[in-house]
């Protein structure tokens, strides 16, 4: 039987204030407590792993054994099936530009211009399809952990439409829909995402009856 959190203090193993809120408003309901890495003064490990389940699982073990708690991480991503499932675990890398004014930064647009450059590249008839993956992964301090792995189906679409979404957003067109997930409200979004996906099986699992 999976090992369950139950009600008390959970560790996202995250330094960015926008997904702590995030993944706090969809766990508070369920009596956790959500703690960021970041205020526990613990550090960003490297992700030096292949895969979305292996990234999560070295954030989410580095948070457990550097806090002695029970801590939660997650591992996201967009695969094209063209391109053999790239950029995949590497999906952040692809927007890395160069230093600016003496710090790192992301650029989507970028990084979105490189996946269609290739998909061009490739020929006007090249198939679309893609879909967004997420991994959340559970660890505890003494080694168990848990795993649940969601996933949004669609395709890709250029040029980029919409302004709510962030990353790759503007260019996924999820499937069943005409809309891109930044032209989507963004509640309408959460439901139907990769990370709901995850999260709605996490829940089930570690709270259901």
């Amino acid at each position: 039987m999976t090992r369950r959190l139950g009600s008390g203090s959970l560790v996202i193993a995250t330094h960015n204030a926008g997904k702590l809120k995030e993944i706090s408003a969809l766990l508070e309901p369920h009596g956790v407590r959500c703690i960021s890495a970041s205020s526990l003064g613990l550090p960003e490990p490297a992700e030096t792993g292949t895969t979305f389940v292996e990234n999560a699982l070295i954030k989410a073990r580095a948070a457990a054994e550097g806090s002695g708690m029970a801590a939660l991480a997650d591992d996201s991503g967009i695969s094209v099936d063209a391109l053999g499932g790239r950029p995949g675990v590497y999906t952040a890398d692809w927007a890395e530009r160069q230093w600016f004014e003496g710090r790192p930064g992301r650029d989507w647009f970028m990084a979105m211009g490189k996946v269609e450059g290739l998909l061009q590249g490739m020929g006007k008839d090249v198939p679309r399809s893609c879909a967004f993956h997420c991994v959340l992964a559970l660890a505890w301090p003494d080694g168990e952990y848990a795993v649940y792995e969601g996933r949004a189906p669609g395709s890709l679409t250029w040029p980029p439409r919409g302004t709510m979404g962030f990353g790759y957003d503007s260019v996924f067109v999820p499937e069943g829909s005409d809309r891109t997930f930044a032209e989507l409200d963004p509640e309408e979004k959460h439901r139907i995402s990769h990370r709901a996906d995850a999260f709605a099986k996490l829940v089930s699992e570690q709270f259901g009856q």
